[in-house]
């Protein structure tokens, strides 16, 4: 019986320590496999890390599609009644001038007077010579900009007739407008996007290095502006891509 007992306690103490250095393997074995993930995982962002920043710049030259040409007369008197009766007489030779030179109804449109009380309104002291000031302003709102840029050098017609045209006012400034940007956007991205990797394949020969995927990619907003500021009519529309490639060796 006692032999019996001896042996049960041996079997019991090989299977402990059996699987006492089984668990140990097997966390051996998960440990090292750890490392090399981990290692690899570290050698993949490395490798990834290399990155390089760009910009593509894309610019156009466009003619505006658009104008809004506020046509601008003024008269002075004491007798406020007499005024609007020159107002109108005005307004309609301005009106008949824009319809005999192509401008159809649709796009022109009368604005009603502006009154000015000078005696009410003196800020400085000193009498006024008149009492009134009117201001008039007839409005015209076209995609003729060519045909609206002639009659602008023709308003001498309307002075010859004793119509004095107001130039100047800021308050009335002529407006340009380019509306056709969405219909040259695609193409300009693209532009701006070859530029960018062209200055990145450069930037990779240099480093010697090779060009890999696009990490991340951001598109900056269109600008409109004026070419200069004689031709307000020409636009120059600009946009920049900011691009980030990853390197590779």
């Amino acid at each position: 019986m006692k032999t019996d007992s001896n042996c049960k306690c041996d079997r019991s103490e090989a299977v402990r320590l059996a699987c006492t250095w089984g668990g140990a393997l097997l966390l051996a074995v998960g440990l090292t496999l750890l490392g090399i993930f981990i290692r690899n995982g570290f050698g993949r962002i490395s490798a990834n890390s290399r990155v390089v920043t760009v910009r593509g710049l894309s610019e156009r030259e466009v003619e505006a599609n658009k104008v809004t040409w506020p046509i601008v007369s003024k008269h002075v008197g004491n007798d406020l009644a007499s005024l609007y009766g020159d107002v109108e007489s005005t307004n309609n030779a301005i009106v008949a001038f824009l319809r005999q030179n192509g401008i159809s109804e649709k796009e022109y449109s009368v604005n009603a007077p502006k009154v000015q009380d000078m005696q009410a309104d003196n800020y400085g002291g000193q009498q006024a010579p008149y009492r009134y000031n009117v201001t008039s302003v007839v409005v015209v709102t076209s995609d003729q900009v060519s045909k609206v840029n002639e009659l602008m050098a023709k308003q001498s017609e309307l002075m010859a007739k004793g119509i004095a045209i107001v130039a100047g006012d800021y308050s009335y400034q002529t407006l340009y407008e380019f509306t056709g940007l969405n219909k040259i956007k695609p193409d300009m991205v693209a532009d701006a996007t070859k530029n960018a990797r062209k200055a990145a394949d450069k930037f990779a020969e240099d480093s010697q290095s090779r060009l890999g995927k696009i990490k991340s990619a951001s598109q900056g907003q269109f600008s409109i502006e004026d070419r200069d500021q004689y031709t307000p009519y020409i636009k120059k529309v600009r946009v920049v891509s900011t691009i980030e490639y990853y390197l590779k060796d």
